[in-house]
This record gives structure tokens, sequence and C-alpha cells, in this order.
């Protein structure tokens, strides 16, 4: 019985030996093509691939509609980034020049900065030939490829930024590209291709990314901006004036072929509209970068204090609300009655409409009068990185379940910014949705229905067609609880 028993278990035993061989087998055959095609390691940060395995690609790939309120797509993106926060990039080794350099290594390297942004860092022989969107530098040994722009994982907007080269620069005479032009400073490759135009993301995308990356450089970088546009550039010059003390330079129509003896391609990104300190090297922080907007803008107010003469107009809060147009949705339908309203609160009201084609400098300075201000959720609110210290932003929330758009894009940055933060959030009764839909309609009574339809859907609906009328009784409690975060009235 058991020589017979034996016996039918020998097949069994054999098939399971076979088995487990093939399953070895497949784990050896992984381990090849893992070592074949993984990206090659660098010591800062994650790798991103060498262009003799991968170009870099965005790793989300998700076309979104660029509208005028990119701070909406922005916040759809930081939600499903959440997870991602507690993320932070190991710091790299940097040599005495300030230009970080993988440990050990010489050759530049490029690598992953954050979710958002790629940055390829390279020192020594360094040409910069713009008409073709390539850097050769004589310590590479291999061909890299990304785009400057700190939104990669976002193939619409990526679709507006140029692809850069990083090259090994050419050996044997006259193979290189002669120097026509020279500089002792950093090259500082960017784009203000993607979504720039819209003020979200002109902070949040390009100029808090180029001070993060600038600001250790102490003025001796050059700003090689590509996909120029030059109403954008003269906007902002006097934030890259204070950034740099070298001219700005529209790099894809540049016919120089310009050296130096540094170069960095593509800015640093670490969250929306902030700066970690815990990640810059002296610990600078969002604070700092709102310091710079203060030289760059002449804005006299570093906190929200009122003037020291009790009798002094100057001394009542001043209280501004961002206007928008109906036909833009997401207006005030009552804004009048809501001034009139804060004035009888004690503030001192304004009411503005910031425009791309507006003074920026002459919004920066009304803002940073303000100790409140109030908006509906866009791109307007943005503002408030001209706002001093210790003043309040009010950020009305349109009808729909929107809460967590607005945190992800103004509420979570109004801390670094020292700023307070109150919300209000519209009603039913408080919404124009109220009279386009009947009252047992999705869009009233289950606005998560529609937000399952996907982002077109939920923008279409909650904050392209919808104007509000905030209910003066409530708004009216959320002022008073402004008042009271301020020192404007106090006696000490």
């Amino acid at each position: 019985m058991k020589s017979r028993s034996s016996a039918r278990g020998e097949p069994r035993r054999h098939g399971n030996v076979a088995l487990l061989a093939l399953m070895l087998c497949s784990l050896l055959a992984l381990s090849l093509i893992r070592g074949r095609f993984a990206p090659i390691a660098t010591s800062g940060g994650d790798a991103i691939k060498s262009e003799d395995a991968t170009a870099v690609v965005s790793k989300a790939a998700a076309d979104n509609d660029t509208g005028d309120d990119g701070a909406d797509e922005a916040a759809t993106e930081a939600a499903a980034e959440e997870k991602d926060k507690g993320d932070v990039v190991q710091p790299k080794s940097a040599d005495a020049s300030g230009i970080a350099t993988a440990a050990g290594a010489a050759k530049p390297t490029c690598y992953e900065t954050s979710r958002r942004s790629d940055t390829c860092e390279a020192a020594g022989d360094v040409r910069v030939v713009g008409s073709s969107q390539t850097v050769y530098v004589d310590t590479l040994e291999r061909e890299w490829k990304t785009k400057p722009y700190c939104r990669k994982h976002d193939s619409f907007a990526l679709s507006h930024v140029k692809e850069w080269s990083l090259k090994p620069l050419p050996s044997g005479a006259g193979a290189a590209p002669r120097c026509t032009s020279n500089s002792s400073a950093t090259a500082f490759v960017l784009s203000t291709g993607g979504f720039t135009g819209n003020p979200f993301h002109d902070y949040t995308d390009v100029l808090i990314p180029a001070f993060i990356t600038a600001r250790p450089l102490g003025g001796e970088v050059q700003f090689l901006v590509s996909s120029y546009k030059s109403w954008w550039v003269n906007r902002y010059i006097q934030i890259f004036q204070q950034m740099s003390r070298y001219e700005v330079v529209d790099i894809d129509a540049d016919d120089e072929v310009r050296c130096y003896r540094s170069v960095v391609v593509g800015p640093t990104f670490h969250r929306e509209l902030g700066v970690d300190a815990s990640r810059t090297p002296g610990g600078y922080s969002t604070a700092d970068f709102r310091r710079m907007l203060r030289d760059a803008f002449g804005l006299e107010r570093a906190t929200a204090a009122p003037s020291g003469d009790r009798w002094d107009i100057r001394r009542r809060p001043r209280l501004l609300i961002i206007s928008r147009r109906p036909s833009r949705g997401r207006a005030f339908m009552n804004e009048r009655a809501m001034a009139d309203m804060a004035a009888s609160l004690g503030f001192d009201v304004r009411v503005g409409e910031p425009e791309t084609s507006s003074d920026t400098s002459k919004f920066a300075r009304l803002v940073n009068s303000c100790d409140v201000m109030v908006g509906v959720h866009g791109a307007g609110l943005t503002n408030m990185v001209f706002l001093p210290a210790g003043a309040v932003v009010v950020q009305v929330v349109p009808y729909g379940r929107l809460e967590w758009l607005a945190r992800n894009t103004f509420a979570e940055p109004s801390a670094g910014m020292e700023l307070h933060y109150l919300e209000y959030a519209v009603q039913l009764d408080e919404t124009t949705l109220s009279e386009q839909y009947p009252s047992d309609h999705p869009v009233l009574r289950d606005p998560m229905a529609i937000h399952k339809q996907g982002w077109n859907a939920l923008k279409t609906t909650y904050l392209d067609k919808q104007n509000v009328r905030p209910h003066l009784g409530r708004l009216k409690n959320t002022l008073l609880k402004a008042l009271k975060m301020l020192p404007h009235g106090r006696d000490d």
C-alpha cells in the first residue's frame, strides 16, 4: 500500500519541482529586465530616465480645460497628490558654487524634485544654444531631456512647453559650438508656456518655483526663458529683477551661444503658492518670497497694523472685495449691498477687479493697503500674496461641495503666508443655480453625482455657470469674526 501510494505521488512531486523552477526563472528574467530599463540612480531624489533609456514624460496625462481660472484645475491635481504630501526628496550634496551635484559624481544629473517638477543641474563648460533648445556640457556623459515647467504630470500644460536637451559637449576641432557670450552667472532655463497668464499658475507654477531655485544663488543667476511671452515677462519684470542682476533672455529666439560655468534647467516645485522651508538651504520660506514681493512692488505694509494715531482714518480696517464679471461666473450679485454692510461694521471698503492687463504694481499696492480680502474661489484670490501678515482672507466657496477645492488652493497656502483664513460656504438659497434648475435636479440635490461625471462637468456646472448672492446676515457674522482677528480698535 505504501509503495502504491508513493508511486501515485511521484508525478505530483515532479510537477511541483517544475513549477518552482519556472517561478525562479521568471524572477531571474524580471530582475534582468529591471536592471536594463530602470532609471540611472542619483543621490538627489528620485532619478529620471536618461535619453538612452526613455525621454522624460509627464507621469499623469490628463487634459485640462485652461479656461480663465486655473486655480480650479490645480486644486483637482492637488487633491490627487494629497497622499504624497509627506514625500520629501532627500537633499543633494552641493559644491562651493551652490550648484548641487550627485555625491561623489562629477557628471551633471537630472532628477525629480517633486511630483510636479524635474530639475537638471550641471557645472563645467556649459554652452546654451537657445535656438535649438540645447545645453552642451563637457562633463556630461549621456543625453537628457526635460520640459522646464512645474506641471510635469499634465499633458495639456506640457503640450505648450518646449522640450530641452542636455548633451555632452562634442569633442574634436570645430565640433563644439563656439561661445559668443560668456557669463560667470548660473544659467537658469525655465518656461513661461503651460498655463501662464492665469495669476494662480503664474505664481504656483513659475514665480515661486523660480524663487525657490534662484534664491540660493544670490542674484548671480540669469533667467533664460523658453516659450517667452513679452507681455508676461514685462508684467513680472520687477520680480525677476529682485532675483537676478542680469537681463531676462528670450532664449528660444536667441542667436547667441551663451557660455556659463553652471546651469539649472527646470525650477523646483514645493507646494501650491508656497515654499517648504525644511527643503531650502538656510530655511528660507514663503515669508521670504512675500518680503521679496514687497521690495519688488514697493509695498509699504509688512503687517496688518493700524496707524498709531487713534483718530487717523487709516486706523479703520480696510476691506477689499474681489469683483468678477457675471459672464465669467462666480460673481457677487449683491456686491454693492455687501460693501454697504461691511462699511456699517466700520470697514473702509474697496472693490477691485484684477485683470491680466492691469498694472500689477498698482493692484498689489491696493491689496497691501487692505486688512481683509473677500472673494469667491478663483484666480483673483491669488492676490493674497500681497496682503500684509496678520490680514484675513475670506474665501467664498461656491455651492456644490467644493470645500476640497477651496482648501487645496487657498486655505492651506494662507498659513505659510502668515494670514488668517475664514471660509464662507454658499448655500442653496444663495446660488443662481437655484434659478436655472428645478428644485429636484441632481445639480442642486446631489452635487456628488455631478462630481462623479468628471472635472469638465463639475467645472461647467459649479464654476462657470454659477454666480452667488451671499446672505448679508450670514456674511456679517463672518466679517465680525475677521474684525476680531485684527488689532484695529484695540486699546493696547
